[in-house]
């Protein structure tokens, strides 16, 4: 297989190839071909299946393999043509045949191609950390969402409802004083404050007593999802059954031998200060790196085709196909419940594709600036840590990633760890 011609197309980071496959190789292919199909023709004279090529040949035309066998070869052939020229293969936008014979066959394929970047004053960035400082107030924060997970819900019946309170409703609503479906339940508990229904219905509940029977009234959001009350003004008819309050427990040394394996309740306080300021330090690191990722973002120079963005939705969409049958569901039973497509799953991760495509070219254009290599010791300890984190051996994972692939990756880990050594962080 050999590379014959390479033209650049009038349109961008799109090339014209001509590829020529040996004689040798297309005829394995053909034969490769005349195998599989073999068992699914009859021919006179001879069992179903044991017709032999020549005579199959014979019969329907010494050109009967041609296509699927060229099919076959089409990968190999092109990916090594690009590599040829130096291209790497974005997406193949046509194939086409141009001879084919004993000799071998000529084709011309129309492809677009990752494109030639660039980018300056990449080195010095500046960006600002957030602060990791450990407050009181923090610490305090931090022992109160425990409290909170470990609360217990209790009844009150000498006051009114208050904001915060989960309020026990009946409720029924009418729009032009007409029932609507989906507006009635029984002892449903509704935590007044939250936001989950419709605006001005908690906050009417507020101020009311057990047992009370009362009539609000609000007007249903002009996005409403229901098109039938979308910007409708409705009447709710409510009966108020409890009001139930959160109850935290006691902060002291009994509530802290029940959360952690610490004593004291000043033991527990250390123990949170060190969560917390592991949680800021984490929480910096990521800020700087994506202010470091932004800017680089911003600083890359040149036309990204497309398809870059596509093949990259394309792959988060598959990604998350494999997160929702690692959870028993597939993504065609989800894109049922969701309303949705394919194709509207793609658009869904489309803008965070195309921060993926544009660090990566960034990314990759530096650690070409910079010539930033990957030496072979380098290579075996990340096939390592991928085996010792997927708990695979070593030449199963050498298997599964081209070495090529994993270098350049490498490459690109490198070169962000060479920005953001150098960044200039305040």
């Amino acid at each position: 297989m050999s590379l014959k011609e390479s033209t650049k197309t009038e349109q961008a980071n799109s090339y014209e190839l001509i590829v020529s496959v040996d004689a040798e190789t297309f005829e394995k292919a053909i034969n490769a071909v005349y195998k599989k199909q073999v068992k699914n023709i009859s021919i006179q004279g001879f069992r179903k299946g044991k017709a032999p090529r020549r005579i199959i040949e014979k019969m329907y035309g010494s050109e009967v393999f041609y296509e699927d066998a060229m099919q076959d070869c089409y990968p190999d052939a092109l990916y090594e043509a690009a590599k040829e020229a130096n291209l790497k293969i974005v997406a193949v936008k046509s194939l086409e045949a141009v001879e084919a014979g004993k000799d071998g066959f000529t084709f011309k394929a129309v492809i677009v191609c990752e494109p030639e970047m660039e980018i300056d004053n990449y080195l010095g960035i500046e960006v600002t950390k957030k602060s990791t400082e450990v407050t009181d107030e923090l610490v305090d924060e931090e022992i109160n969402r425990v409290r909170e997970r470990n609360s217990r819900m209790v009844s009150v019946d000498d006051r009114a409802a208050q904001d915060g309170d989960t309020a026990v409703i009946d409720f029924e609503g009418f729009v032009d004083g007409v029932a609507f479906e989906g507006g009635k339940a029984e002892n449903y508990n509704l935590k007044l404050g939250s936001g989950n229904f419709i605006p001005g219905f908690e906050e009417q509940i507020v101020g009311h007593n057990i047992d009370e029977e009362f009539t609000i009234n609000v007007n249903f959001p002009e996005d409403y999802q229901s098109e039938e009350l979308k910007g409708k003004a409705a009447e709710f008819k409510i009966k108020l059954h409890e009001i139930k309050t959160q109850e935290l427990p006691e902060l002291d040394d009994e509530f802290v031998k029940d959360v952690s394996e610490k004593e004291t309740l000043d033991e527990y306080k250390e123990e949170i200060k060190e969560t917390v300021a592991k949680r800021l330090t984490d929480e910096a690191e990521r800020d700087v790196d994506d202010q470091i990722s932004t800017k680089l973002m911003e600083l890359l120079e040149g036309e990204i085709p497309e398809e870059m963005y596509d093949n990259r939705a394309s792959e988060m969409v598959r990604d998350f196909d494999m997160r929702l049958r690692s959870q028993g569901m597939d993504i065609n039973t989800y894109m049922q419940y969701m309303g949705t497509d394919i194709d509207g799953l793609k658009e869904m991760y489309k803008e965070e594709a195309k921060k993926h495509v544009q660090l990566r070219l960034a990314l990759e254009t530096v650690a070409k600036k910079e010539n930033i290599e990957v030496s072979e010791s380098e290579l075996d300890e990340e096939y390592s840590k991928i085996a010792e984190g997927y708990k695979m051996e070593a030449d199963k994972v050498k298997a599964a990633i081209p070495a090529e692939s994993l270098t350049e990756d490498i490459k690109v880990e490198k070169a962000l760890k060479m920005i953001k050594d150098k960044a200039v962080i305040k």
